[in-house]
């Protein structure tokens, strides 16, 4: 059987000449490594006493949400500004060339809740540091951190020292 970095296409050069892109939809298009992934999610989250999941847009809301319904767990959406229809929360956060915001509804998270945060790709670390903020603000408590893939050269992990990170897959370039 094929381990889950196999379903993951690499692309030279792309966005620009001396980086290798790492195309998490190679692994969504293949029923095998879609299921690959989401087990091992499911796995990582095994022993851990959690009662929401959160992900961002987009790819976090593709591999949380079956997460979420897999334990029977509510799922929370991150979205960028404008796209929430409730009372919001938000974060602006820092990314490569300029800056974002993201938002999540003001009721999402209760007071002492434990939140599991799941997304495609940890890279600079920005967009979840600013989640974690979030979540907090709220009450919320973060109990651990789970990626499909991390590309370490871009040390995004150092950001979320003092959580539990966990990743299925680690390539240790940018």
């Amino acid at each position: 059987m094929k381990k889950l970095e196999d379903y993951v296409r690499s692309i030279p050069d792309f966005p620009e000449p001396g980086i290798i892109f790492r195309d998490v939809t190679s692994i969504l298009q293949d029923a095998d490594g879609l299921r690959l992934a989401i087990d091992g999610l499911l796995k990582a989250l095994k022993d851990v006493d959690y009662d929401v999941v959160v992900g961002p847009e987009s790819r976090g809301f593709i591999f949380g949400v079956p997460v979420a319904y897999e334990t029977n767990k509510g799922f929370v959406p991150v979205r960028k500004k404008g796209k929430l229809p409730c009372e919001t929360i938000s974060a602006e956060y820092e990314l490569e060339y300029g800056s974002a915001v993201i938002e999540m509804h003001k009721d999402s998270i209760q007071p002492g809740q434990k939140v599991v945060i799941i997304d495609d790709l940890i890279a600079t670390g920005g967009t979840i540091e600013a989640i974690i903020g979030l979540i907090e603000q709220l009450g919320g408590q973060v109990v651990k951190i789970c990626f499909v893939m991390e590309l370490a050269g871009l040390k995004g992990r150092e950001k979320l020292s003092g959580y539990d990170v966990e990743t299925l897959i680690t390539y240790e370039g940018k």
